[in-house]
């Protein structure tokens, strides 16, 4: 079998697919001659994607609403005939600030989006991968989730639960043969890491430029990851190459091994 009778025909629901890590995701999928499904919750940005990529399918759905979950997968999975690949992507920045000036709405809309959302995709597409005899998850972690991280409680703590939940679905999946990894991405470039260092920084009382100087302090390369390198880890872990890879997290960070 080459790479490209490979993916020939395989199917791939992206979430958070719209912009960013996503649409990189589903950018490199799609190039591949992968169906794909997105879902997002910017409308406007989904609509872009769609005139971007023909042919896939673009779903308003917000992860953190079981229902529209059910229904976003229901349908991606009807229109594909199937489902060999799930990109459990979706997750917001929350806060930054000390835990002492954390609002509880907060907290809760962080773990909502960043583990609920993990959970409520993984519940509906899960049947459908084990229909499929096949498959493989993608868990969206961060190093957040592996090291100390401060001003970013709910973040961090929504990443470790991640981290917590692919490594025992892929205990609990893998007679099934499908395969659960998480990917840890370190500084990633793009609109979302702006805002985090412009609302640190202010938190912080230094500028956006010491803020990102100092974030990238401990990240050994000096450097920022670009998105389209995490698609490629995404891809990897899809293809025959992932095959024996599982239960695993997959740090992306440029060598970052601890935080200011």
């Amino acid at each position: 079998m080459t790479e490209k009778t490979y993916w020939a025909g395989k199917r791939a629901i992206v979430t958070a697919g719209a912009a960013g890590i996503g649409l990189s995701i589903a950018e490199a999928l799609h190039k591949e001659g992968v169906k794909v499904w997105i879902c997002d919750v910017a409308a406007d940005k989904l609509a872009e994607a769609k005139a971007k990529l023909p042919g896939i399918g673009a779903v308003v759905c917000d992860v953190a609403d079981p229902a529209a979950v059910d229904s976003f997968v229901a349908e991606a999975v009807a229109g594909m005939g199937g489902l060999d690949f799930l990109i459990n992507n979706a997750g917001i920045a929350g806060p930054a600030a000390p835990v002492e000036e954390i609002s509880t709405e907060d907290w809760l809309r962080t773990m909502a989006i960043n583990v609920n959302g993990q959970f409520f995709v993984a519940r509906a597409a899960v049947p459908h991968l084990k229909k499929n005899g096949e498959g493989v998850i993608v868990c969206m972690a961060s190093v957040a989730g592996k090291y100390a991280f401060p001003l970013r409680s709910p973040y961090a703590s929504s990443k470790a639960a991640v981290i917590s939940f692919a490594r025992g679905l892929s205990v609990e999946l893998g007679p099934h043969k499908i395969r659960v990894n998480a990917i840890a991405p370190g500084v990633v470039s793009g609109d979302r890491i702006q805002r985090v260092f412009t609302d640190r920084a202010k938190t912080r009382g230094i500028t956006y430029e010491e803020m990102e100087a100092l974030a990238l302090k401990a990240v050994s390369l000096k450097t920022m990851v670009d998105p389209e390198e995490i698609a490629e880890l995404v891809k990897f872990l899809c293809a025959p190459t992932g095959r024996a890879i599982t239960g695993q997290v997959l740090s992306i960070c440029g060598g970052l091994e601890y935080t200011e």
